[in-house]
């Protein structure tokens, strides 16, 4: 495994990640996994040479009636792991504050004292580092943000007062997916480390804006949905049937008679430099020297293996990169569950 440093932060961390959406179920999404093998999965990457677990407090918590419940939330399952492994030093955990009114995206014109008010921060942390078992968090992120926050002080006093108490070490922001650009009054601040978002092959909006500001900045970048949900997986045929909600809207009949052409499109890319699509999409990230790193959502040890495994160094030619650019595939299945989002200018132009 190699290393890139996170931003400002200083921090070293393993260039592929590990996410944890899916370590402990999604209430509203997939069924709960093996435990047992989600701690495998912990175990193998940190054998590897991984060392940044990226979570969230919502992973894994029934949080709405109706969700379906997990036997562990996400931080608890890696609270369970350092306890067992004794590994807290090897591993850098960075986790979620998500919004107190539980709306994603974070709506435009909504004000951060219905988000993210400054005792609800100061109780997040607290709930988290209980349920890590931990004294103290590596990198503390909202999980949701709008720019326009960026006008109120509140938030600013009260993350500076839980650093000083040595609770949390740095801050992020996971951005809005789709949004990418939709932090950078904030990041202006100082406050804020690192960012989160959504880049893969077919996003490529980052690159226009978020990924300049980073490097002049020294921000930590943090990538997410290199997959784009599994669809870059090579998984995905014209009769693929979902059982969670979101991937049987995101990969509906509709939007996969417009994903397979493309995917075999980008089949025919595959050869000496990436023999796989997630190898390709892997790897198209880390040739990027603003990410620091990339979080494919992992929950088995193979898929740990063959993730760890594209961390050798080598990056893309600059003819497949160039190539690539002709991919860029940029849309929000996101909307068709919530067609409000298009109206509310959720796609970034």
């Amino acid at each position: 495994m190699r290393y890139r440093t996170l931003g400002k932060t200083g921090l070293k961390v393993s260039e592929v990640g590990m996410g944890t959406w899916q370590l402990a179920g999604i209430p509203w999404g997939w069924d709960a996994p093996d435990e047992e093998e989600s701690m495998r999965a912990l175990y193998r990457f940190v054998d590897l040479g991984g060392n940044f677990i990226d979570t969230a407090w919502v992973y894994g918590r029934v949080d709405e009636p109706g969700d379906k419940a997990s036997k562990h939330s996400a931080e608890e399952l890696i609270g369970k792991f350092i306890k067992e492994s004794r590994n807290r030093d090897k591993v850098i955990i960075a986790t979620k504050i998500p919004g107190k009114n539980r709306k994603w995206p974070a709506w435009r014109g909504t004000p951060i004292s219905e988000v993210f008010p400054d005792k609800y921060i100061e109780e997040m942390v607290d709930s988290s580092l209980q349920s890590l078992g931990v004294d103290s968090i590596d990198l503390m992120q909202f999980h949701v943000w709008q720019d326009d926050f960026v006008k109120e002080d509140g938030w600013k006093n009260t993350i500076q007062k839980i650093t000083k108490s040595g609770k949390v070490k740095c801050w992020g922001i996971s951005l809005n997916d789709y949004q990418p650009s939709n932090c950078l009054k904030t990041l202006e601040t100082g406050l804020i480390s690192t960012a989160q978002c959504i880049f893969n092959i077919f996003h490529q909006k980052p690159t226009e804006k978020l990924l300049p500001y980073v490097k002049e900045h020294s921000i930590g970048l943090i990538t997410r949905v290199p997959l784009d949900e599994g669809g870059l997986t090579g998984k995905l045929t014209l009769e693929s049937t979902f059982d969670d909600e979101l991937r049987s809207v995101y990969f509906s009949k509709q939007r996969l008679a417009e994903f397979i052409p493309r995917i075999k499109n980008l089949e025919k890319l595959l050869g000496p430099e990436a023999k796989t699509l997630p190898e390709l999409a892997l790897r198209y990230l880390l040739s990027w020297d603003e990410v620091s790193t990339v979080i494919p959502g992992t929950r088995k040890v193979k898929n740990v293996d063959a993730n760890a495994s594209v961390s050798d160094g080598r990056k893309l030619s600059k003819k497949l990169m160039d190539e690539l650019k002709n991919h860029a595939w940029e849309r929000n299945f996101y909307v068709d569950l919530d067609p409000s989002l298009e109206k509310d200018g959720y796609i970034e132009k």
